[in-house]
C-alpha cells in the first residue's frame, strides 16, 4: 500500500466514527502522509454572546485537522498538548479552513502545526499541537 492509500484508508477508518467533527458540520478535504485539511461552516449555534465563532470551535476544528494528519501513518495517535493563538475572530456563516502539516516524529511522539483560515484567505488562528502514538494499527503500510 503507498503512503498516500495508507492515508486516505486511515481517514476513512476514523471518519467512519467520528460523529464529533461530523456533528459540527465538518468536511475532510484533503489527507496524505502527515497532512490533512478540513473546512467548517460556522453555524448560527456556534456563535458566543459577541456575536462571533467561539473560540472552542476554532479549536476543534484544528485538534480534528491535526488528528487526520497525526493518523495518517497507520498508528493510532492522540493529542498530548496544544496550544492555540487566535488573531482574528471567525464570523457566522463563514467557511473556515484548517490545514495541518507534520513538522516532527521521533518515536511515539508527533509534532504537528494548523494553521485555520477564513474564507478570504487570512489567518483566524494558528494552532501546535503535539501526538503519542498509542500501539494500535489502523492497517499496516
Amino acid at each position: 500500500m503507498t503512503p498516500e492509500a495508507l492515508a486516505r484508508a486511515c481517514a476513512n477508518a476514523m471518519w467512519a466514527d467520528d460523529r464529533a467533527s461530523a456533528g459540527l458540520g465538518m468536511t475532510l478535504t484533503a489527507v496524505a502522509p502527515g497532512r490533512a485539511t478540513i473546512t467548517m461552516r460556522v453555524r448560527d449555534d456556534m456563535v458566543n454572546g459577541l456575536g462571533l465563532c467561539h473560540g472552542g470551535f476554532i479549536f476543534t476544528l484544528a485538534d480534528s485537522t491535526m488528528a487526520f494528519a497525526a493518523n495518517s501513518h497507520g498508528e493510532r495517535a492522540v493529542a498530548q498538548h496544544a496550544a492555540i493563538d487566535f488573531l482574528r475572530p471567525g464570523k457566522q456563516d463563514e467557511l473556515l479552513t484548517a490545514r495541518a502539516e507534520e513538522r516532527a516524529r521521533a518515536g511515539r511522539t508527533g509534532l504537528y502545526d494548523v494553521r485555520v483560515t477564513g474564507e478570504d484567505g487570512t489567518t483566524v488562528a494558528e494552532f501546535r499541537g503535539q501526538t503519542r502514538t498509542i500501539g494500535r494499527f489502523f492497517a499496516e503500510g
